[in-house]
Order: structure tokens, then sequence, then C-alpha cells
């Protein structure tokens, strides 16, 4: 395992972050951290796709339209753990299409998303967003952090939050890029979901139960996201080449799908967790 990486800000500034390995968590970590002040100009791109519901080119169409397939499997992946549903609070929750989904199945549902062009998108789709995390004493059945976790600035104060937050019963999703995965290892340096400086932690599915664990929860399931390996190809093959090449993208994502069937090391996970 390398201990320090090199890796270019391909999709905003140009500029070059360190990842360095913490061998105790078998995480990296991005350095140097930008300040809280100036880490929201590396998200001011029309080209940050989670923030809009734009459809301008073939890629946006292509994301859209799985975007859709995977809010459904969501959605039932979280009544298969809660089936009485309850209270749902998505952190990090972009234009809302989720929670939007989640409340017409009957979740009662509540957002966070610091992106105002993406809160405003939102409450068109009458999903009202909050801009900071819920504070006093509420607890919810559920949480979810879609591609969330790998974003937040002091992830520490976010697990103990997340621990106090979930109620005794409830169950916490969380998604998040796997360094470990065939992907990763075939792109190097170009693998887009490092996404420096956006992603300030890269995790491996040991780091993320070390990390709950410190919180005394525990990682119950681990479910594949097998349509990353192909986006995030997709996006790599851009950085490597200039260009978006679409059976070379398609290639490695197969691969890297087929290869996690033994190994478990899926281009993203989804992690179930519970209290312990």
């Amino acid at each position: 395992m390398k201990t320090t990486i090199e890796v270019k800000d391909h999709s905003v500034s140009g500029e070059s972050f360190r990842l360095e390995y913490d061998e105790q968590l078998h995480m990296y970590v991005t350095t140097p951290k930008p300040s809280e002040e100036k880490l929201p100009s590396y998200y001011a791109s029309e080209n940050y796709i989670s923030h809009t519901d734009g459809r301008r080119s073939l890629f946006e169409r292509m994301y859209q339209i799985v975007k859709g397939i995977t809010l459904s499997r969501k959605q039932k992946l979280l009544t298969s753990y809660l089936p009485q549903k309850g209270s749902l609070l998505d952190i990090g929750a972009g234009t809302g299409d989720f929670l939007e989904y989640a409340a017409q199945k009957g979740w009662n549902v509540s957002g966070v998303e610091p992106n105002e062009k993406a809160r405003n998108l939102a409450e068109q789709k009458n999903v009202l967003l909050t801009e900071d995390l819920p504070e006093g004493e509420i607890t919810y059945d559920a949480i979810t952090m879609w591609h969330v976790l790998e974003h937040v600035y002091d992830l520490e104060e976010q697990l103990v939050w997340l621990k106090e937050k979930l109620s005794r019963e409830g169950v916490l999703f969380i998604a998040v890029p796997n360094f470990e995965s065939f992907d990763s290892a075939h792109y190097k340096t170009d693998w887009a979901a490092f996404d420096v400086p956006r992603h300030l932690y890269h995790f491996s599915r040991k780091s993320i139960q070390l990390l709950f664990e410190k919180q005394e929860m525990k990682v119950v399931k681990m479910v594949p996201m097998k349509f990353d390996a192909y986006y995030v190809s997709l996006l790599s093959e851009k950085y490597k080449t200039g260009k978006m090449k679409f059976m070379n993208a398609f290639w490695s994502g197969w691969r890297s799908n087929k290869k996690a069937k033994q190994t478990g090391a899926y281009s993203s996970l989804i992690y179930v967790i519970k209290h312990m």
C-alpha cells in the first residue's frame, strides 16, 4: 500500500493534492485540506452533476436514467430493514430526488444540503432542505448519506453526530467509493472517485468498520453499487485520455464488478450500520 499518492483535481482547479495513508484506519486523507471557507469554491462548476438536474449531454442523460433506477433500489433497501418506515433524514440531499421518491412511498422525510443551487431545485419538487444539520434532541429511524461521508469537513464530529441522532433501533445507510476496487487499481491517480479536494477522505471496507466500531456501531451488511463502476470508469477515461471512451469504460466497469464478485471490493458500497 502506497503511503502517499499525488492526485490532480481534474474537475475545477487543476491543483494537485496528496493522499496520505492512515495505517491505523486503513484509509487515505486528502492533504493539504482546504479551509472551510475555501472548500465551497471547489464545487463551483456546472459539471458538478449532483447539484444539477442537467440533461445537456449523453453522459448527463445517462446519469439521470441510472439515478432513477437507483432511487427505487435505495428505498427498497431501507424498507427491507424498516418495513414500518418512519422518519428519514438524508444528508447531502442534492436536488432532492431521493427524498421526493421516499416521501411518495410513505416516509416522513427531511434533508440537509449545503449547496444553495441544489436546495432551490429541490424546493421546486416540494422538498424543503436545510443548509445545516438539525440540532436538538430529535432522532431518526433512518439516516442516509449517499456519497457524502467522503465530503464532510470534520469526520469524527460527523460520526459522533450520527450516533446521537440515530434512534436506538434505527438504521444508518452510508454509500462511499472503495479505493481497493479493481477500477481504482486500473486507473491509479486518474481514478475519478478520488475527486480531490471535494473528497477529503478515501475509505476501504476495513476503514468504515473501524470508524464506526469506535462509535459502538457495527456494519451489518455491505451492498454493492454496481452502476458506479461504469460511471467512475467513464469519468476516469476522460481524465486519463481527454475523451469519454465508452467502450473502454464499459470494459473496465464490467471487469471491476466481475472481480468484485469474488473479492467483495466493489467500486462503491452501501454500508448498513446499526447500534451495537
